[in-house]
């Protein structure tokens, strides 16, 4: 920061930016939980969603019973609003679908009269920057108010202003690509009818595709787990239904098999190995795929195993790999991300999935979310960049803090007071040992053939994420 930078703002500067409202990107259940605080400290906000309702996201994996029971999934300023009205929160104890979330708590918090003047739905935030400056300018920049550069739902494209930006976007539709230098495998193109997103409707809406076909669930974290375990079930009823799990690693460390205080998500891996075992699931590991190719009825994938040439055939391809922010629209905002997760620098050695492994991420805040672009904070599962297992209630507390803090009540701001159920999940090995185990002993024996290959998969699956299509948690 400058000398510059430093100098008092004029009476009309900061009459200006105070009457602006705080953006929030993302009506979301992280997205509204900001909005319910800034209501409640009485700052002027407006929230941007690309849906066409609140929980659009979400709803989109509706079909999923979350990990997390309703004690976990309620932020506390949004349940006081809500009691304004008479709203009861659901049963303790109760894990519900990702519709239920929507229906019981996302769309009543999304209608009530403090928040529903509010929301903008069919809004896509395209860029996000400063008014008259790009990245390289600086001085009077901290002054200067945010510009969103929004396409409404009618296609029109317009700039509006805001005090500060909370970006709650999420990871939704960001998925890894499946090449291990962070590309799509060549070939991926052709058998694009042949893929399908994470976490599709197996039993329902999605039945008819994947009945009596084989497909193979590709990632090593829950959302892959979730998936196979669900085409097995199809296998029981539909003859023909074949699943393969294949993952890049000798296990899936992440999956856990106990020691995990959310009882769903600690029995998960035991019935995932349960399957392998009985050969209900073939698992395939050490798979690195290289290429795709279409066979006229199927895919072909084209890799490496243990360093010679592998290919492993099959009619559908299901992308669990995780998944990854949004970054673009933020091209001229000063962010400090982390250069392996893009999860902002300080947040990141709490949560890199190559460092920490079984126990609570620490209760983090405004400090930890800040960047050098002062009034800007990504928050909820973005704010976790590419690292795996995000839990709701840790995004509920993000924006206590930083609406705490916008709202200059620093003793608040500083306060973190958040307890997490253990996830008895671990992401790597560390110097002590594997601290959960495998979750398969012996994978079921695949027959793999020859052809060449030439990239490297990193199947990082990711473990548990509300706001993005992993959305167990």
């Amino acid at each position: 920061m400058t000398l510059t930078d430093l100098a008092p703002a004029t009476p009309a500067t900061a009459d200006r930016l105070a009457a602006l409202p705080v953006a929030v990107i993302g009506a979301g259940p992280v997205g509204l939980a900001a909005a319910a605080h800034l209501h409640e400290r009485g700052i002027p906000f407006v929230v941007f969603e690309r849906g066409t309702a609140a929980g659009s996201a979400v709803r989109e994996w509706g079909h999923i019973r979350l990990f997390s029971p309703w004690e976990h999934l309620v932020d506390d300023a949004a349940a006081r609003l809500l009691a304004d009205l008479g709203w009861e929160a659901p049963a303790p104890g109760r894990a519900p679908s990702g519709s239920e979330l929507v229906d019981e708590y996302v769309a009543p918090l999304a209608a009530h009269p403090a928040i529903a003047p509010a929301l903008r739905y069919g809004v896509d935030v395209l860029a996000v920057t400063r008014e008259g400056m790009d990245r390289t300018r600086t001085r009077d920049r901290a002054r200067a108010p945010f510009s969103l550069r929004l396409r409404l739902a009618d296609g029109t494209v317009v700039d509006e202003s805001a005090r500060a930006v909370i970006d709650a976007s999420g990871t939704w539709g960001q998925a890894n690509p499946l090449g291990s230098g962070g590309l799509d495998p060549l070939g991926w193109e052709a058998v694009a009818d042949r893929v399908a997103p994470a976490l599709p409707d197996v039993l329902g809406s999605d039945r008819a595709r994947f009945a009596g076909r084989h497909t193979t669930v590709v990632g090593a974290g829950h959302s892959a787990a979730n998936t196979a375990l669900v085409l097995a079930r199809l296998a029981e009823d539909e003859s023909g239904t074949r699943v393969t799990w294949l993952i890049r690693g000798e296990a899936a460390q992440r999956i856990s098999t106990e020691g995990d205080e959310l009882p769903d998500r600690g029995s998960l891996g035991t019935r995932l190995q349960r399957r392998v075992r009985d050969g209900r699931i073939a698992q395939v590991d050490r798979f690195e795929i290289l290429r795709a190719e279409d066979t006229g009825d199927g895919v072909r994938l084209h890799g490496r195993r243990d360093g010679d040439a592998a290919t492993h055939d099959t009619d559908l391809v299901v992308v669990a790999t995780g998944f990854r922010p949004e970054l673009k629209m933020l091209r001229e905002l000063r962010l400090d991300l982390d250069d392996i997760v893009e999860a902002p620098r300080a947040l990141a050695p709490l949560i890199d999935p190559n460092e920490h492994s079984c126990g609570t991420v620490r209760p983090h805040g405004y400090r930890e979310l800040a960047h050098p672009e002062e009034g800007f904070f990504i928050v909820g599962m973005k704010s976790y960049g590419r690292a795996p297992t995000f839990l709701l209630k840790t995004g509920y507390e993000q924006v206590r803090s930083v609406v705490a803090w916008l709202d200059g009540d620093s003793e608040a701001a500083e306060r973190v007071d958040l307890v997490l159920p253990e996830t008895g999940v671990c992401s790597t090995t560390g110097e002590g040992g594997d601290c959960c185990g495998p979750v398969a002993a012996a994978p079921v024996p695949v027959t793999l053939t020859a052809p060449a290959g030439l990239t490297l998969l990193p199947l990082a699956g990711a473990s548990c994420s509300i706001d993005s299509p992993d959305g167990c948690c």
